[in-house]
């Protein structure tokens, strides 16, 4: 219960002050007062909050890193787009499908992360080109033993976030 109470202070105290603070980064009141409240919600969502004793700088971390996730996110959107735009319109897939493989893409983009470039490129190369591990090692310049290893280590961290 001390956990929500002080939440809630440092809502009232700083969710105004937040929310300006996304706004003149992103330009759009909208997105600013959406990525407060995710800000909040990361906040609330932790197991315990720490003794805080800046709360702004406190907040300010917590919404760089929600900041930086709606950027990627943004990004990923972006290019699943170009690519649906390059394909026919007859094997365009409907806007459901869209909606779901988006979500799948962001999804999948959230497990991977953190894992070096190569490794979540050869996983992607594997899952989603299905190309074999020889084929990835020609793409990606390193060897089949190499493309095993990256594939273990993703296929891993999907596991064990499962």
């Amino acid at each position: 219960m001390a956990h929500s109470s002080t939440v809630e202070v440092l809502y009232h105290a700083h969710h105004s002050w937040l929310n300006g603070w996304l706004r003149r980064r992103l330009g759009c009141p909208d997105s600013a007062a959406d990525l407060a409240q995710d800000t909040f919600m990361r906040v609330l969502s932790a197991r315990e909050t720490p003794s805080i004793v800046e709360p702004r700088a406190f907040l300010t971390t917590i919404a760089k890193r929600v900041l930086y996730n709606h950027y990627r996110r943004q990004d990923l959107e972006r290019a699943y787009l170009e690519t649906l735009a390059q394909m026919p319109e007859l094997l365009a897939p409907s806007e459901e499908d869209k909606a779901i493989i988006l979500q799948t893409l962001l999804e999948l983009d959230q497990l991977l992360d953190g894992l070096p470039r190569l490794v979540k490129h050869a996983f992607l190369l594997a899952q989603v080109d299905g190309l074999k591990h020889g084929e990835i090692a020609r793409e990606l310049g390193i060897s089949i033993a190499t493309v095993k290893r990256h594939l273990h280590k993703a296929a891993l961290r999907c596991y064990f976030a499962l």
